[in-house]
């Protein structure tokens, strides 16, 4: 039984690696392999999974191999295979158009925000009171109706140097959540600038 369910949201494939879209999966994967870990295809579930031990804690770590407008439906399978006990258990790791660059915020619950993966995971779960970890990626240049050119874009340069910060951030954050619990680890990081 895991004590925390992490998920970090993303699309498959090499054409989406580096896209804003999938630091949530980044950052999952970033934290798999500090723990010594990598995410592998599990046949049970439509994700790639990994169990590690941070702490005393045991964490299950899983990036859905499923595109982003269909989180929901590997959440779903995840959940079953991996019950939390209260919803704070299960922590979603997602990129988030109304933080910017280089910010990293924790929160319990709350809107879809315009995410497609979130409204995915409200479909089948028929919950948001789950943890969510955001990173920031930044309104798009032209507007709200350019989002998905802006997401599903590759960075590169200093901007790519600051998601990979927040991807460092947001694995720390998950790690803050297990040591000293969703609460505290909300006050330490949704404090910083």
């Amino acid at each position: 039984m895991a004590d925390l369910l992490v998920v970090g949201l993303g699309n498959p494939g090499s054409r989406y690696a580096g896209t804003r879209h999938n630091v949530g999966s980044d950052a999952v994967t970033l934290l798999a392999g500090r723990h010594g870990e990598r995410l592998r295809s599990d046949s049970k579930v439509s994700a790639e999974t990994a169990s590690v031990r941070i702490g005393d804690s045991r964490v299950v770590l899983a990036v859905p191999s499923t595109f982003m407008n269909e989180s929901g439906l590997a959440l779903s399978q995840l959940v079953r295979r991996h019950p939390p006990d209260e919803w704070t258990d299960l922590v979603v790791v997602h990129d988030e158009l109304d933080l910017e660059p280089g910010t990293v915020r924790l929160k319990s619950g709350g809107g879809l925000a315009g995410h497609n993966g979130l409204r995915s995971i409200d479909a089948h779960l028929g919950t948001r009171d789950f943890a969510r970890v955001r990173i920031g990626v930044g309104k798009p240049p032209g507007g709200a109706d350019r989002g998905a050119d802006w997401v599903l874009s590759k960075v590169s340069g200093s901007a790519r140097e600051v998601l990979e910060g927040s991807v460092e951030r947001a694995a720390d954050a998950i790690e803050a959540i297990v040591d000293v619990g969703l609460d505290a680890a909300m006050v330490e990081f949704n404090a910083r600038r």
